[in-house]
């Protein structure tokens, strides 16, 4: 009788991927309201008023996961949906991250709405990338990333990264937002710097 050691080989999932951003088959599915994003907008007097207005229950985004195991040689493969709104004249967002394995990489996919990839690196580089329904963005490692609605619909992108990557959302607070924000002008979009930025570090230091 022949035996092996090897570990067992998972079975392929198939997953129906709807355009709102719904996994069936998710085993993770989370939300993220207004109530949870203090500290994470430029104008906190924009946001205490928006607050006020809205609730602390307003749905701002969601995200549906697909993670089979925790090993490295796996994806987690999932979709953020950000609902369209602005705080002052920034555009609803989420809170962003970098990989705490920094070395990641992320694949972005738009499936619907009008959105920008907002990305620095911990060096000071700094970018935004249009996203509309077909477009992608690669996300090498050591890039921090944020997803923008600059749209009047919900932006709702594809994403895949490693299972073993983790995030430091903690990172942006730290630094006090990322290097530039996106706000309305118009009916379009520009891209400024961010005053508050102090610079990132990692681990807290």
């Amino acid at each position: 009788m022949i035996t092996s050691s090897a570990p067992p080989i998972d079975t392929p999932v198939p997953l129906r991927i709807g355009t709102d951003g719904e996994i069936d088959g998710a085993t993770r599915v989370y939300r993220k309201y207004l109530g949870d994003l203090g500290g994470v907008y430029y104008d906190a007097a924009a946001y205490d008023q928006h607050v006020g207005e809205q609730g602390r229950d307003l749905l701002v985004y969601y995200v549906h996961e697909h993670s089979y195991q925790s090993g490295p040689g796996a994806l987690v493969v999932g979709t953020s949906t950000l609902l369209p709104g602005v705080v002052g004249e920034e555009y609803a967002l989420t809170r962003g991250h970098l990989h705490e394995r920094a070395d990641r990489a992320e694949l972005y996919h738009c499936l619907r709405g009008h959105g920008v990839m907002l990305l620095d690196t911990i060096d000071g580089q700094s970018t935004a990338i249009e996203l509309r329904a077909g477009d992608a963005v690669n996300v090498p490692g050591h890039w921090v990333h944020r997803s923008v609605n600059i749209g009047d619909e919900p932006f709702t992108t594809l994403f895949s990264y490693n299972a073993d990557a983790g995030q430091d959302y903690e990172l942006i607070a730290r630094a006090g937002g990322m290097k530039t924000l996106i706000l309305r002008d118009g009916s379009g979009w520009r891209q400024v710097p961010n005053p508050k930025h102090t610079g990132y570090e990692r681990g807290g230091a």
